[in-house]
């Protein structure tokens, strides 16, 4: 099965949908974007806010839905309705059946298993409906909260990179995992 990322599916959870982005989400997508821990959890640059960034923003989360080479989804807490963060399928290698994942969950978002819900629903889309082989993912050293979220999906350490970010409190490891197509399935709900 060759993967087709044209579809940009609802996925529904218990506490969590996934979603494709909508415009009403961009307040939060803000705000996330705008704390320090997401900066400093995603190993991103802070942004210059000025209306130029914020249009490039709006452009880019605007275009998501238009993106046939990977899959970027808004994750909405049941409970709220409430955008709290995004789950990404990105770096597809269409040979080898691989893509990358990323995350960023918001402040209202972290630290109540919606991460953990959220990774789980697009890792078993990648494999069940995408046809994937291999889904990979970096973690910094200093984010132990989403590598036990990893680890309970599945994925397992295959490297740890080296001094790979530098902050100014100084140098940061990352953590290569993967997950494997015929390692998902059985215990998918704990």
């Amino acid at each position: 099965m060759a993967a087709d990322f044209s579809v940009k599916p609802t996925i529904v959870g218990p506490r969590v949908v996934l979603r494709p982005f909508v415009p009403g989400d961009f307040p939060a997508v803000r705000e996330a974007l705008r704390d320090p821990e997401v900066v400093r959890l995603t190993g991103s640059r802070p942004i210059v806010w000025d209306a130029a960034a914020e249009e490039r923003l709006r452009e880019w989360y605007g275009t998501r839905a238009d993106q046939r080479d990977r899959l970027d989804l808004a994750v909405e807490e049941r409970a709220t309705g409430g955008w709290v963060g995004e789950v990404v399928l990105n770096e597809w290698d269409p040979q080898h059946g691989s893509c990358n994942f990323r995350t960023m969950f918001g402040p209202g978002g972290r630290d109540r298993g919606l991460g953990t819900e959220a990774v789980r629903l697009l890792v078993g889309y990648g494999f069940e409906q995408l046809g994937l082989h291999r889904i990979t993912l970096e973690v910094y050293s200093f984010n132990p909260r989403a590598r036990r979220a990893y680890e309970k999906v599945g994925f397992v350490v295959e490297e740890v990179r080296r001094d790979a970010l530098r902050t100014p409190q100084g140098w940061v490891d990352a953590t290569v995992m993967a997950i494997l197509a015929d390692e998902w399935g059985q215990d998918q709900q704990g």
